[in-house]
């Protein structure tokens, strides 16, 4: 009995210093809180890391940078209760279980250049504005 208890006792002994060597120290700190005006149901990232989608209840997807700022909102319909980042950056898969669907989003983002103080030729007010960057190599 007496051999038991003792071989009991060094098994459980094992165990606790086995399993105290497995964890590990973690430091972490909140990075930032995205505050929306709903609750939010899904959350994708995309695989650059560059924004954050955050699918809310009312069917819309803000649109974060890495730094929390709201970038732009798409009304996706309340039908959508799942969101994910296709293989590519421009691929936002729309999941309904309702309607049992998968809607493949291709999203494209406009970048604004600043042509404010560089020459141009034609009429100062055009409505389009062809840029050439011929300064590379």
């Amino acid at each position: 009995m007496k051999r038991n208890i003792a071989a009991c006792l060094l098994a459980l002994t094992m165990v606790v210093v086995w399993t105290a060597k497995s964890f590990a120290l973690v430091e972490w700190h909140r990075y930032e809180i995205l505050k929306t005006d709903t609750s939010p149901l899904d959350i994708a990232v995309s695989p650059d890391g560059q924004r954050i989608f955050v699918l809310t209840t009312s069917g819309e997807i803000l649109i974060y940078s890495p730094e929390g700022r709201l970038q732009d909102k798409i009304d996706a319909g309340k039908h959508i209760d799942q969101i994910e980042m296709g293989p590519s950056d421009d691929l936002l898969l729309l999941k309904s279980r309702k309607n049992k669907t998968i809607e493949i989003m291709v999203i494209d983002f406009i970048q604004t250049i600043n042509t404010a103080d560089s020459p141009f030729k034609g009429p100062a007010d055009a409505s389009v504005v062809i840029a050439v960057f011929s300064d590379f190599q």
